[in-house]
C-alpha cells in the first residue's frame, strides 16, 4: 500500500509525529473552523469540540493508520477505517470535504514540526493521508450506493408520532418518514444521526442508536440526557433540546441508518452486553433475535446505576424470554431488585457458551473491563464487537 521509500521515511518520523499529533490536530481544528465557521456550527460536534475529544479522537486514529502501514505493509485497519466511514456517512460527508481537510492538516503539520519537514517527509505523510482519505472515501460511497442516494444527501423529515418517557433522563421517540414512505431499511445494532436548529442558529447533529428491530413496525431512537461538562463530559445541547422541545407531531431531519455494530447473521451463541444508555443497539438486536427465533443460546448483561435508571428495562427482560434459551443478568450500583447483582460487572458467575459472539456498548472502562473478562473466558479476540457512543477513544487511549 505505501511506497518503499514513504515507509522508510514514515518508520523514521512516526515517533515525531506522534509525539507532536495533539498540537497537531489542535492546531489543525483551530485553522479549519477559522476557514470554514460553518464547519464547527452545522457538521462537528460542538460538545465534543470544546472537551477534546474529538482531537483525541483523530490524533489516534492518524497514528493508528500510519502505524499499521508501516507494521503490517499489506492490509488495512478495515475495523477502524469502516467504523470513521459509517460515522462520516451518517453525517454526510463526501470526497470535496476531505481536500480541506488536507490542506488544514498539513499547514498544521508544517507549522508545528517547522523544518523537519522536508519535501520528502512532506510527500511520505501526504501518501498516508490520501491512503486513508481514498480509502473512507470509498466505504463512504458505498454506503450511499447501498441506501441507494447520492454521496451526501442522506436527510429526510421524519415526523414524531410518540413519546415515551422511559427514566428521568432518557425518552424514546417513535418515529415516521413525514412523506408516508416506508421506513429505509437497516441493521440491528444501527443508528440514524438526528440535526436539530438550536437557538443560535446553528444546527448541531448527533446520533442515536435505533432501538427497535428491523423488523418492527416502527422506528424509535431512545436519547439520554446529557447533563453537560458539570458532569465531567461534552455539553448536551442537542439532547436538551430533544428532552424540552420536541413532541408528537414535530418534525425532525434524520439521516439514513449507518453503523458498522450490527448483529451478524449467525446460529452462534450470542452475548449482548451494555451499560447506561448502550443498551439500545442491543435492544435492537435482542428484539431481531426474538423475532427470528434465535435458537442458540443468548446472555444479556447490563449496568446501570439503578433500576429505575436502566432505560427499557422492562423490554429487556421481556425480550429475553420470548427466546428459547437466553438468560439475563443486571448490575446496578444502588437498589438492586429480588434477582438483581449489586455492583460492577462481574461475569465470573456467567457461563460463557463456546463459540460465543459478543457485542459491547457502554463507556469505554465498561467495556474494556467486560472484553478482558470475556478473553479470560475464552472468547476470541475477534468474536468481541464493540460500540463507542461519539467520538471513538478506544486506540486513543490505548
Amino acid at each position: 500500500m505505501l511506497s518503499e521509500t514513504s515507509t522508510a521515511t514514515v518508520r523514521a518520523t512516526l515517533p515525531a509525529v506522534g509525539a507532536a499529533i495533539g498540537d497537531i490536530t489542535e492546531l489543525f481544528y483551530t485553522k479549519l473552523f477559522a476557514a470554514h465557521p460553518e464547519l464547527i456550527r452545522d457538521l462537528f460536534n460542538r460538545g465534543n469540540q470544546n472537551a477534546g475529544l474529538q482531537k483525541q479522537a483523530l490524533a489516534g486514529s492518524i497514528a493508528a493508520f500510519a502505524t499499521h502501514l508501516v507494521e503490517h505493509p499489506d492490509t488495512r485497519p478495515d475495523v477502524m477505517l469502516n467504523r470513521i466511514a459509517h460515522k462520516h456517512a451518517s453525517l454526510g460527508v463526501t470526497r470535496a470535504q476531505y481536500e480541506v481537510v488536507h490542506r488544514h492538516l498539513f499547514e498544521a503539520i508544517v507549522e508545528v514540526l517547522g523544518e523537519a519537514v522536508t519535501p520528502e517527509v512532506a510527500a511520505a505523510w501526504d501518501e498516508v493521508y490520501w491512503l486513508m482519505a481514498n480509502a473512507l472515501v470509498a466505504i463512504e460511497e458505498r454506503l450511499y450506493a447501498g441506501q441507494q442516494v447520492a454521496a451526501g444527501d442522506v436527510w429526510r423529515d421524519w415526523t414524531v408520532t410518540d413519546r415515551i418517557e422511559e427514566t428521568p433522563d432518557c425518552t424514546t421517540f417513535r418515529l415516521a418518514p413525514a412523506d408516508g414512505s416506508p421506513a429505509p431499511a437497516h441493521l440491528p445494532g444501527q443508528y440514524v444521526s438526528v440535526q436539530v436548529e438550536l437557538a443560535d442558529g446553528a444546527r448541531q447533529i448527533r446520533q442515536y442508536s435505533l432501538s427497535t428491530a428491523p423488523g418492527s413496525p416502527v422506528r424509535a431512537i431512545t436519547v439520554k440526557r446529557v447533563h453537560g461538562p458539570a458532569a465531567g463530559g461534552p455539553d448536551g445541547e442537542v439532547s436538551r433540546y430533544l428532552h424540552d422541545r420536541v413532541r408528537p407531531g414535530d418534525t425532525l431531519r434524520v439521516s439514513a441508518p449507518y453503523g458498522d455494530l450490527v448483529l451478524r447473521d449467525t446460529a452462534a451463541p450470542v452475548l449482548l452486553a451494555s451499560a447506561g444508555i448502550g443498551c439500545t443497539p442491543m435492544l435492537s438486536m435482542l428484539e431481531h433475535l426474538a423475532d427470528t427465533g434465535h435458537a442458540a443460546p443468548v446472555t444479556v448483561l447490563h449496568a446501570d446505576r439503578s433500576p429505575a435508571d436502566h432505560p427499557l428495562r422492562s423490554d429487556h427482560r421481556a425480550l429475553t424470554h420470548k427466546l428459547a434459551d437466553a438468560r439475563a443478568d443486571f448490575w446496578y450500583e444502588e437498589s438492586a431488585e429480588p434477582g438483581d447483582r449489586t455492583g460492577r460487572m462481574d461475569l465470573t458467575p456467567v457461563p460463557v457458551a463456546a463459540g460465543t459472539t459478543a457485542y459491547l456498548c457502554g463507556p469505554l472502562p465498561f467495556m474494556r473491563a467486560v472484553r478482558a473478562q470475556l478473553l479470560a473466558k475464552g472468547v476470541s479476540a475477534a468474536d468481541i464487537h464493540y460500540e463507542v457512543f461519539g467520538p471513538d477513544l478506544w486506540l486513543a487511549s490505548a
